[in-house]
């Protein structure tokens, strides 16, 4: 890729890449690190139009940054300044989050505020792809 141009397909964005990865670690304010800013700035214009990532459902967020974070129910109860209650209604989607709660949730999960200020669904979660326990044999299922 030898001009500078707008990325307008995949073809141009594939040698985009080649030529950011040729430049990358080039040092600012030379004609390599001005030619790789640039290029970033379209690679990532044409990624933003094209290959968007969709923002995860707040509430599947916060579960798993629980989860990898190792924090049970009432660790965020804690730290919201909220009951086990009050965190179960919002994990089961019977409350919706607050914007003093997205704050602190954004800041404490390291999630982004635009993720948790998501419209969602109150009522059943969606489709949750872990499998579900099975009960033992000889045990009622839970109706």
């Amino acid at each position: 890729m030898r001009e500078i141009a707008p990325i307008r397909n995949e073809a141009s964005y594939q040698a985009a890449l080649a030529e950011v990865r040729r430049l990358w670690g080039a040092a600012l304010g030379t004609p390599e690190g001005d030619r790789l800013d640039v290029l970033m700035v379209l690679v990532d214009d044409y990624e933003s139009r094209h290959h968007a990532i969709e923002l995860p459902d707040p509430v599947a967020a916060i579960q798993l940054r629980m989860e990898e974070m190792g924090l049970e129910r009432g660790d965020l109860g804690a730290l919201l300044g909220i009951s086990s209650g009050r965190v179960s209604e919002i994990l089961n989607r019977r409350r919706r989050l607050t914007i003093a709660m997205i704050r602190t949730l954004a800041t404490a999960l390291r999630l982004p505020e635009s993720c948790l200020l998501q419209p969602y669904e109150i009522g059943p979660p969606p489709h949750d792809p872990r499998p579900r326990r099975v009960p033992k044999h000889g045990a009622k299922a839970a109706a």
